[in-house]
């Protein structure tokens, strides 16, 4: 006689839920002004790896116009919608420029990297050098200088699009953040005690 499948749950307990990942930090513009290379880097990148020079106030200048102009069109809008609006352009543009400087700091890790293993003075008197090497690191550390210099030029239109916000509200532009939801475990344990209420005798 065949005997019936155990049917019976297992006591396993239940898994644990997963760890919460760290929150990444918001995209402002203090923090792009920290990841992208200031006036001074800017310029010795542009000597250093003959690179066309990026003119930061002309690209601030007219990224705070043209933001400028496209608030005065939008004039027989409701002044709360236009604020909300901007607000969201100008989030892009930081947002662009915080991403461009954590794309040149990578690069400037690998430039590093790759240029360390060729001055490496432990290595084996012995050991071939790795064919390639040489020219992968110069291209490297060029390309990081590229990213450098397009993460300033974002910079740039990131600090004129922060000033005309500032200009066409009357407030500092800061990022968006979505109200937190209440915690539904504190929500039940109060309501659970409001229920309890009743049965005190």
């Amino acid at each position: 006689m065949a005997q019936k499948p155990n049917t019976k749950t297992s006591n396993v307990p239940a898994s644990k839920a997963a760890p919460r990942t760290q929150a990444k930090p918001a995209y402002t513009l203090e923090r792009a002004m920290l990841l992208c290379p200031n006036a001074n880097l800017a310029a010795n990148l542009e000597r250093t790896f003959a690179l066309d020079a990026v003119d930061y106030n002309e690209i601030r200048e007219t990224t705070e116009e043209m933001i400028g102009t496209h608030a005065k069109i939008l004039a027989p809008i409701d002044e709360r919608a236009i604020e909300i609006h901007l607000q969201r352009i100008v989030g892009s543009f930081v947002g662009s420029a915080c991403a461009a400087g954590e794309f040149y700091s990578a690069k400037v890790s690998d430039a590093k990297n790759l240029t360390s293993k060729l001055g490496n003075d432990d290595r084996d008197e012995d050991r071939e050098p790795i064919y390639g090497l040489e020219s992968k690191a110069q291209r490297a550390r060029e390309f990081a200088a590229k990213a450098g210099m397009q993460a300033y030029g974002l910079l740039a239109a990131a600090q004129g699009a922060v000033d005309a916000f500032a200009a066409v509200t009357g407030s500092d532009w800061k990022p968006y953040q979505p109200a937190q939801p209440a915690a539904q475990g504190v929500t039940r344990q109060a309501a659970k005690a409001e229920v309890d209420a009743f049965d005190v005798r």
